[in-house]
């Protein structure tokens, strides 16, 4: 299935693609009043599975309640039909895309009154940088643009209006020839890239910034950390500067998007030889493994689509 083709689950139903429509008042156009959830969902052994499904469905649910929309409809619903979406299209792997959005009652910056919609969407989507990217690695640069304080919006929610800082990181990236951007704190520290988490090697130690460094907890930079830990290799969430990611043996993303991506050059300056490192191959490897089922799934990450429940805690 391709972009613009197939089925997608809106408010209990699936409907086809052309019908899947909003008013142009909805209230998630005019203020960002949505939620959502990036999910890949892998063919492992011939069969399709979700990666995570049930943390994903969770973090969708906690991003709700921070925003006070409650959602109607339990997390197993939600669930149920991440599965039957991806059933009704046929697909073996796919990316997943739950969005959760006030739609059309009334204007103005009490959204209380608009009605909370859901939709899932599945599509075929390759390596969100590009398919070399895995192994040759993403040119980056710092951005101009922070992330937030704090106390301006809640970062621990994956919400569509946090999203206008990452569009604008990623188009001045693009303007001056890179391929990412990576944002820094308010107190000038590094925070992450702009829809990945990020992590730098030295010395054969690898470090991340914590959940005060503005990032969004990624599910994948989860999965790198105890992938790291069970492979023996030192992790530390800590406050990074920026001048750390100059002399750095090696740097790479995290995200269900990207997977895992090495950086090759920051600001212009070569990541250790300007390549994949051994420490990103080694971690990189063990993510792919466990995908395609060459490894066992010994942390009960993959829900099968044709199953009723998932393992993932």
């Amino acid at each position: 299935m391709t972009w613009g083709q197939g089925k997608i689950w809106y408010d209990g139903k699936l409907v086809d693609w052309a019908d899947a429509t909003c008013h142009v008042l909805s209230h998630a156009l005019h203020y960002g009043s949505s939620v959502f959830e990036g999910i890949r969902c892998y063919e492992v052994q011939g069969r399709p599975c979700v990666l995570r499904l049930k943390d994903h469905v969770r973090r969708l649910f906690d991003s709700s309640k921070i925003y006070r929309m409650e959602i109607p409809y339990a997390p197993e619903d939600i669930e149920r039909a991440i599965r039957e979406t991806i059933r009704a299209n046929g697909l073996k792997s796919c990316y997943v895309r739950p969005l959760v959005f006030r739609g059309l009652q009334v204007l103005g910056l009490n959204p209380l009154p608009c009605p909370v919609r859901c939709v899932i969407a599945v599509w075929s989507w390759g390596r969100y940088l590009g398919e070399e990217s895995a192994e040759a690695g993403v040119s980056v640069s710092v951005s101009s643009w922070r992330r937030p304080a704090p106390d301006t919006f809640p970062t621990l929610a994956k919400a569509g209006g946090n999203y206008l800082n990452s569009q604008l990181m990623k188009i001045e990236a693009l303007r001056i020839g890179v391929d990412e951007a990576i944002a820094l704190d308010t107190a000038g520290f590094v925070s992450e890239g702009s829809g990945e988490n990020i992590f730098v090697v030295r010395d054969g130690i690898v470090r991340t910034p914590p959940s005060s460094s503005s990032i969004l907890p990624g599910i994948t930079r989860d999965c790198v950390l105890r992938l790291a830990e069970a492979q023996g290799v030192p992790v530390r969430e800590e406050a990074i500067p920026r001048e750390a990611l100059y002399v750095a043996d090696e740097i790479f993303f995290s995200g269900t998007a990207a997977e895992i991506v090495p950086i090759a050059r920051v600001d212009g300056l070569p990541v250790g030889s300007g390549r994949r490192g051994p420490i990103t191959e080694k971690i990189q490897a063990a993510y792919m493994d466990l995908l395609s089922g060459a490894a066992p799934d010994a942390y009960g990450w993959l829900d099968p689509v044709d199953g009723d429940g998932g393992a993932s805690a």
